[in-house]
């Protein structure tokens, strides 16, 4: 399929065409030695002739001399052209560059009389011509933006444009990477290990969610995308590796609003011999791990609040505080009226389980005031089919949500080892949940049964961890390459 012309594209089609009747090859496979123009700037004023390569983002004649600003992930500097330094062959070259081309350049550094630092370039190559051109963006003396690409479906449909234009996409997606080394230093400086899990699963399980389905031809069998790798990881805390973790990608075949998005990336880890109060303290400590790797310190500013990350979180008792804003004893309702509540508050009218309509309730209710990094904890068993009850009372069991200005970050549990009472509850939830369609992972199970260690379990959702740290107000500005419809 040819590109599809426009009068820009098809004069940058021509010069093209024109470099290459010039006999330069307009996209060569090596690049000579180069320097970052970072360390151009960090060298300054010189004699040596330096080599350095870039994106053209500026381009102003003035006579017979071109003054051209290029930039690479360290920064930008100005070149200055002048007829006089280049060989004809280069002078030619330049009048057929167009600004997003990349080019090589040499020179000696100077400073020009407005104080600019600049290459007075000698040799000029060029590295890729760009056929499509790009947005242009002014910044003025003062450091203002001027048409700034903003678009947001353009910035996820296009993401190189994002990224070589504004400087905050550039940011937050390396604070992104630096947010998960430091998790993976904070783990692994700890005894834990980084395993992987598998991402094509025959059974799907560790949380109620739709599945993507796919098919296994050579096995004729139906197979799932995980949503979650929880109960692989337990059975390998069964098997004596007792500090494990997984970064990685789940699935979810749901909706696509501010904060979801139906693939993620999460954390999750297991450590035996601790509890859901053991898991608190690890979340604390990851997040403030992160907060340094980000550079924001422990006091950010997320959704139009400033919110204080120095622990100890604060902890919310699910029951009394669902109680309170609700002012219903809504644990001693049944589904119907659970279910018409929950449709004249508009969550849907098409919610049946109860479970499902308690927390739906608890969001409306209670998680929009939980501004400050609270732990909602202690959820009625009912909730958690895969966590331990409480000694003092087994309708309420040892699990949190981490919240930071409403939004939950982090599910965590004194994990279940009971074998014969998980079976029951998985068993009694495979037939009655519409995710689960009668089956059970009878190798979990088998796990449990050969006997795993009191443990504790945590899952953290890194793309809105960066999304708090980084003060995004959408989930897909954290993610590279968010899901998007196809253009017609």
């Amino acid at each position: 399929m040819a590109i599809e012309e426009n009068e820009f594209i098809a004069n940058r089609l021509e010069k093209l065409t024109g470099i290459r009747e010039m006999g330069i090859a307009p996209y060569p496979a090596h690049t000579p030695d180069r320097l970052p123009i970072e360390v151009l700037r960090d060298t300054g004023e010189t004699e040596e002739v330096l080599g350095t390569s870039g994106r053209i983002m500026a381009k102003r004649k003035h006579g017979k001399t071109v003054f051209c600003d290029i930039n690479d992930p360290t920064g930008r500097i100005q070149l200055f052209i002048n007829k006089k330094n280049l060989d004809e062959a280069g002078w030619d070259l330049l009048g057929k560059l167009d600004l997003g081309d990349i080019i090589w350049v040499s020179g000696a550094l100077f400073v020009t009389r407005t104080g600019e630092l600049s290459v007075r370039v000698i040799t000029l190559i060029l590295l890729a011509k760009a056929v499509r051109p790009m947005p242009v963006v002014k910044t003025d003396a003062d450091g203002e933006v001027h048409d700034a690409v903003s678009d947001p479906d353009f910035i996820y449909r296009h993401r190189c444009i994002d990224l070589m234009l504004n400087e905050d996409s550039r940011k937050r997606l390396a604070s992104r990477s630096r947010i998960i080394s430091a998790i993976r230093n904070y783990l692994d400086s700890d005894g834990f290990l980084e395993v992987e899990t598998p991402v094509l699963q025959q059974i799907y399980g560790g949380a109620a969610a739709d599945p993507f389905v796919s098919h296994y031809n050579s096995m004729d069998e139906e197979c799932y995308l995980r949503i979650a790798t929880e109960l692989y990881l337990k059975r390998l805390v069964a098997g004596g590796i007792h500090q494990v973790y997984e970064i990685g990608k789940d699935f979810r075949n749901e909706g696509v609003d501010r904060t979801h998005s139906p693939e993620f990336t999460q954390l999750e880890l297991y450590e035996a011999w601790t509890d859901y109060n053991g898991m608190m303290r690890r979340f604390e400590e990851i997040v403030q791990a992160a907060a340094k790797a980000a550079g924001t310190g422990l006091v950010i500013n997320f959704g139009g609040h400033e919110i204080d990350l120095a622990p100890p979180f604060k902890r919310v008792p699910f029951v009394p505080a669902l109680h309170e804003k609700s002012g219903e004893n809504l644990f001693e309702w049944d589904v119907e009226k659970l279910s018409a509540l929950a449709a004249k508050l508009g969550l849907g009218d098409d919610i049946k389980e109860r479970p499902a309509l308690l927390d739906k309730l608890f969001d409306h209710y209670v998680t929009p005031g939980l501004i400050q990094p609270s732990f909602v904890v202690d959820y009625p068993v009912e909730l958690s089919p895969l966590a331990k009850q409480k000694a003092d009372d087994p309708r309420i069991t040892e699990r949190f949500e981490a919240f930071i200005a409403g939004l939950e970050l982090a599910n965590a549990f004194s994990e279940q080892n009971d074998p014969v009472y998980q079976r029951e509850v998985l068993e009694k939830q495979a037939g009655s949940s519409r995710h689960r369609k009668g089956v059970v992972d009878t190798e979990f199970l088998y796990a449990l049964e050969v006997g795993m260690p009191p443990s504790g379990g945590l899952g953290i959702g890194i793309d809105r961890l960066v999304m708090v740290l980084t003060d995004a107000s959408s989930i897909r500005d954290t993610i590279l390459f968010p899901h998007l419809r196809r253009e017609q």
